[in-house]
C-alpha cells in the first residue's frame, strides 16, 4: 500500500511542481516523498522510478497528440531515434524516472540513518 502510495503522490505532486517550478524539481519531490514514506532503498527508488515515468510519459503523450504529433516526428528525426514519436516519449519518460528514482533512493537513505 505505501508503495502505491508513494508512486501517486509523487506522479501528482511532480505534475503540480511542474506546473510552476523547473524541470529539476521532480527530483526535489521524489526525494521528499521517499523521505517522508518508509520504505525500503529498492522500493523507493522503484516507486520514485515508477512515479515520474508515469508523469512525463502520460505528459509527453498528451503533448504529442494535442500537436498532432508534429513536434515530436521531428524532433524523433534530430535524435536517433528512426522517426518515432513514441520512442521518443519512452526515451523522455525513461529519462524523467532515472532522476526520479535516484532522488527517491537518495531521500529514502538518509530516512534510513
Amino acid at each position: 500500500m505505501k508503495f502505491l502510495l508513494a508512486i501517486l503522490l509523487t506522479a501528482a505532486l511532480a505534475f503540480l511542481a511542474g506546473l510552476y517550478s523547473p524541470w529539476w524539481s521532480i527530483a526535489v519531490i521524489a526525494f521528499l516523498v521517499a523521505l517522508l514514506v518508509k520504505q525500503p532503498y529498492g522500493v523507493a527508488f522503484v516507486s520514485g522510478f515508477a512515479g515520474i515515468f508515469l508523469c512525463w510519459g502520460l505528459l509527453a503523450f498528451w503533448i504529442d497528440i494535442k500537436n498532432n504529433h508534429n513536434l515530436s516526428h521531428k524532433i524523433a528525426q534530430i535524435i536517433p531515434l528512426g522517426g518515432s514519436p513514441v520512442l521518443l516519449i519512452l526515451v523522455t519518460a525513461l529519462v524523467g524516472a532515472l532522476v526520479g528514482g535516484f532522488a527517491a533512493a537518495s531521500g529514502s537513505s538518509l530516512r534510513q540513518r
